[in-house]
């Protein structure tokens, strides 16, 4: 049986598709995917192609895949074919975080799961695992700007394992590790020491937990949520040493985009978007080539999490 998240009154706001509401009912695997890297962090057709591929990819390993979007005053967990293909060519598509969700719901438009978007929705869904590229942290200079990702405090607070590679690379990683920390959200390296640093195996910062499977993962996860801890757990999955973009050859065009970003005064929600297109560019679509070997990468762990967990709890 599925874990609801205990809020019938959210009901009223959710569409599950019929795919993915009979997995969760028969207790079988369920990996959540946002859809802001759909609308902000690829070009069409190219964010079609990945969404496609990545879904795919959760199929293959024996997993239902279920992307998450805000259309029409519904939150769709769960796309068609039509569905992905419209929102992959819509312009305007609003960017949605925990602050805006309701906003964007009462007002019938459009919008895209931020990771603290995502997970708020799956939770409420009852979906436990989640795949993205990598998640939002402590932006640099945020002890001036005190720019800090609504995702780090979601992680706190809501019960999904978001399977990753890493922060964003554009992000201060060694403070957003130590935000995670203090908000008692575990950071698992996934056959690896250090965290990844997105586009780059390795970020160069300890970590204290690791496992070396999918099964391992699939236990933590139980033993946190039978305890009462509530919070998510990120699970670091590096990129593939194949696909992988050395950190020295992109620290350089990050302080460009960095400069850029500040010069045009670009705040926000939109430093990202603004970032990744940036870095687009100034890689020759290296940067774009990688963000999608990784996401693959991800859901593809994620599918076999979301298998081990589900065979787990299975009574």
């Amino acid at each position: 049986m599925t874990e609801r998240a205990g809020r019938p009154e959210a009901a009223q706001y959710l569409t599950v598709a019929a795919e993915v509401a009979a997995a969760l009912d028969e207790g079988r695997p369920v990996v959540a995917l946002e859809s802001t890297i759909i609308t902000h962090g690829m070009p069409f057709p190219r964010n079609l192609e990945t969404a496609q591929a990545v879904e795919g990819d959760i199929r293959a390993a024996g997993a239902v895949p279920a992307t998450i979007a805000v259309l029409e005053g519904r939150i769709r967990v769960g796309l068609d074919e039509a569905a992905l293909e419209a929102l992959a060519k819509r312009a305007g598509v609003a960017k949605v975080s925990r602050a805006d969700l309701a906003a964007v719901l009462n007002s019938g438009g459009a919008g895209s799961t931020t990771v603290a978007a995502t997970m708020i929705a799956a939770d409420l869904a009852g979906i436990r695992v989640f795949a993205t590229g990598g998640i939002g942290g402590v932006h640099r200079g945020a002890e001036l700007n005190f720019d800090v990702s609504a995702d780090l405090q979601e992680l706190a607070r809501t019960r999904l394992a978001v399977v990753c590679a890493g922060a964003k690379v554009i992000l201060d990683l060694p403070k957003t590790l130590e935000v995670l920390e203090t908000l008692g959200v575990p950071v698992i390296g996934f056959g690896c020491d250090t965290l990844p640093a997105f586009y780059s195996r390795d970020g160069g910062l300890a970590l204290t937990l690791r496992c070396d499977n999918a099964a391992e993962v699939a236990a933590l996860m139980a033993t946190q949520w039978d305890l009462g801890l509530n919070s998510g757990m990120v699970v670091a999955n590096p990129i593939p040493a194949a696909d992988e973009i050395p950190a020295a050859a992109m620290e350089e065009k990050i302080a460009q985009a960095l400069g850029e970003a500040d010069a045009q005064s670009i705040q926000g929600k939109d430093v990202t978007p603004f970032l990744l297109q940036r870095l687009e560019a100034l890689t020759a679509g290296a940067s774009l080539d990688a963000n999608v070997a990784l996401v693959r990468n991800n859901a593809r762990l994620a599918a076999a999490i979301a298998v081990a967990y589900a065979e787990g709890r299975a009574p």
